[in-house]
């Protein structure tokens, strides 16, 4: 097969470097969008290099200092890309032209390379390879523009206005516990919650009533369960609504008449269900994105973080890759996204069992990461049998404190709500 030319737009190219050295205040306009590699002509990512050297050396880009920098020999040719030029007013159209055509060259390298390693490698090192490459090139192509502060502001009045009015009673989306939506307002776009606890204390049941009350109020949610099977989180959800216990369902003991009817409301709840075990970052955005489009889902639930599959040298750098996966989701999509994650012992060798934010597992990445943190305690779990909350005693089956450790936006602190455990269900009262 015979080889093609890479897209290049070497002509453009000349055009943007023309017009910094005509207009040097125009590379203000492209620093954000160019880098020197993104050139396809070699000697004019050179002296793209030059012209960013004499910006960071504090000096002017005019004519005179990039000839100086590049070297006298090439003054003719750089007096006449600047001479062809007339005006700055394109110089971003131009540039986003050269960082389309370097996208297109990197997709194909990539896939060149990985058609290569293919033959000689194996299939998860492949995989790693395409998993980084392709998410690199992903965040170079979903950029974002600044925004004038002043229409930040209109936006953030409106916003509170229509909270005033009633238009509105949160400004995010509302998890159903009334706790909860004190304390965050709702679960806003671009922001990520960590519900952390130790096995067996209750992260996956809340995070799945959650995603039940989310969809009650009319946001659709999209759950990657990487632990449980789908069949095993369509039967905790309709364990909850049916009053049967999960044993009694996987034994069959239950009125299927009554299953029938009970499940009806589960019918049409915008919950969407992916049980692939070991998800990738870049599986987890494109489902996710693909999912806002044909169903305007709100919120992604991920159970659980240490199950996914990341990238890293060692542990720590392969979670600290996907709580920072994680979070630029929830910001490039514009959703809220909601992570559980484990704890680790420390916890338990406390007198008083409650968790902290340090025995977050295996990278402090999470907690910087997080929006909000969310830390799970179950008393009745180490057999502690009252507690005090709030100067008052209570009796601790069923009892599940939440800690709000960390709120970027809000106020912290302690609530509690109440698991059924045998039906998967948790409720803000008994």
């Amino acid at each position: 097969m015979q080889d093609k030319p890479l897209p290049q737009a070497t002509d453009v190219e000349e055009v943007v470097i023309g017009t910094i050295l005509a207009y040097p205040d125009s590379i203000n306009s492209v620093l954000s969008i160019l880098t020197p590699e993104m050139f396809y002509n070699f000697g004019l990512r050179t002296i793209y290099q030059d012209c960013i050297d004499l910006i960071q050396e504090g000096k002017a880009v005019d004519l005179i200092n990039v000839s100086n920098k590049t070297g006298i020999g090439k003054s003719v040719y750089l007096t006449e890309l600047a001479g062809r030029i007339f005006t700055d007013q394109m110089i971003e159209n131009h540039a986003l032209i050269i960082k389309e055509k370097y996208l297109l060259r990197q997709y194909i390298l990539t896939g060149q390379e990985l058609s290569d390693m293919a033959y000689t490698e194996d299939l998860a090192d492949v995989a790693r390879k395409a998993e980084e490459d392709l998410l690199r090139l992903s965040g170079l192509l979903h950029s974002k523009d600044p925004k004038k502060l002043g229409k930040l502001v209109d936006n953030v009045i409106d916003t509170i206005n229509r909270l005033k009015n009633g238009e509105i009673s949160l400004v995010g989306v509302p998890s159903g516990f009334k706790a909860i939506d004190r304390i965050t307002g709702g679960f806003k776009r671009g922001e990520l919650t960590i519900i952390a606890g130790r096995p067996s204390h209750g992260k996956t049941a809340l995070a799945l009533q959650l995603a039940k009350n989310t969809a009650e109020l009319g946001n659709p949610v999209m759950i990657f369960s990487c632990e449980m099977g789908e069949d095993e989180d369509a039967m905790r959800f309709l364990s909850g609504v049916s009053g049967y216990s999960n044993k009694e369902l996987i034994t069959g003991r239950c009125d299927i008449e009554k299953l029938l009817k009970t499940s009806e409301s589960l019918l049409n709840l915008g919950i969407y269900i992916d049980d692939t075990s070991a998800v990738s970052l870049l599986e987890l955005r494109a489902k996710t994105r693909k999912m806002i489009l044909k169903h305007d889902i709100k919120v992604t639930i991920v159970d659980y973080l240490q199950l996914m599959s990341g990238t890293g040298q060692n542990r720590e750098q392969e979670i600290a890759s996907l709580s920072r996966g994680l979070k630029a989701i929830a910001k490039d999509l514009d959703i809220t996204v909601i992570g559980l994650s484990q704890l680790n012992r420390l916890a338990e060798s406390r007198a008083n069992k409650e968790p902290q934010l340090s025995d977050l597992r295996e990278s402090g990445a999470i907690e910087q990461d997080a929006d909000r943190v969310l830390l799970i305690c179950r008393p009745a779990y180490y057999k502690i049998d009252t507690i005090v909350v709030d100067g008052v005693e209570m009796d601790t089956k069923g009892l599940m404190i939440i800690n709000m450790a960390k709120n970027r936006n809000g106020v912290t602190g302690e609530f509690v709500l109440y698991h059924n455990e045998s039906m998967t269900m948790i409720n803000e009262t008994k």
